[in-house]
């Protein structure tokens, strides 16, 4: 089943897989990629079913998707593609259920036990959630919200290389919300943590789902209100203003931080406000 025929649908179900019923394959950090898509039929999965641990996701074409891990030295001869570069470098990946496989199944080994009693939990049988039949609470998959900004200043943006990845992308400036912290609240506090700078007029824009580890990324628009450039050298290799035709590469349009940069460029060629 080719990434491009793929048609999924998120869903939740306590049954077991059955023959005929797809699976998404993980191994370490990436996908077990088949030759002909993403996803394989149970009964010829690269690991044993009968000793496989799975977790439902959804459906795909009609068909009942699930998530299991592989050992990786089941993997070994199989082409296994790291999610990042999945979701960075090949345009018809299935980002949506790519991205879910690998947050259900973070959350399917980190609750196990419960986090208050210590004993082992089970699937609520309703919702997508580990059920602690002492304590009777259930443990839902973890979401952390986090604001991601395009920083306009005339005709100009502000692009900024992280400390921390090693791709050679200029991206821009993000970070989790605090609690009790709204989403504008967030922005003004992370571009003046990172950049030293002050904003206004910060406007919304979109949301992504993320899955380093399990993030929501909230996408904004904001004016730059003044300060300078001081860079926080632990989060910031390099930071600058820049204007659509001469920046350095930045992330694809397959992800959020890429769409706002593209979308902030079509405002200021544009002359317009992105109001």
């Amino acid at each position: 089943m080719t990434a491009s025929k793929i048609h999924w649908n998120p869903g939740w179900t306590t049954k077991a897989p059955e023959q005929g019923d797809l699976v998404l394959e993980l191994s370490g950090s990436g996908v077990v990629k088949p030759a002909d898509g993403w996803l394989r039929p149970l009964e010829s999965m690269t690991g044993n079913p009968e000793s496989a641990e799975f977790v439902s996701l959804g459906s795909a074409n009609g068909r009942p998707v699930f998530v299991t891990e592989v050992p990786e030295s089941k993997a070994e001869g199989q082409e296994v593609v790291s999610l990042r570069d999945a979701l960075l470098m090949i345009s018809d990946a299935p980002a949506a259920m790519l991205s879910t496989g690998f947050q259900v199944w973070q959350w399917f080994q980190d609750h196990k036990y419960c986090g208050r009693c210590g004993g082992s939990t089970g699937f609520h049988p309703r919702e997508r959630a580990k059920w602690c039949s002492t304590c009777n609470i259930p443990w839902y998959p973890r979401l952390a919200p986090c604001v991601i900004v395009v920083i306009r200043r005339q005709d100009q943006y502000l692009l900024a290389k992280s400390s921390r990845v090693k791709r050679h992308f200029y991206s821009l400036i993000a970070g989790f919300v605090e609690p009790g912290e709204s989403l504008e609240g967030a922005v003004v506090r992370e571009v003046k943590e990172e950049t030293g700078l002050d904003v206004t007029n910060i406007r919304y824009q979109g949301s992504e789902p993320w899955p380093f580890p399990h993030q929501l990324m909230a996408g904004f628009f904001a004016d730059y209100a003044g300060g300078e450039l001081v860079l926080q050298e632990d989060e910031i290799a390099d930071a600058g203003w820049f204007s659509p035709e001469s920046r350095p590469p930045v992330p694809p349009e397959t992800t959020i931080s890429g769409r706002l940069i593209r979308d902030m460029e079509k405002v200021i060629v544009a002359g317009g406000s992105g109001s």
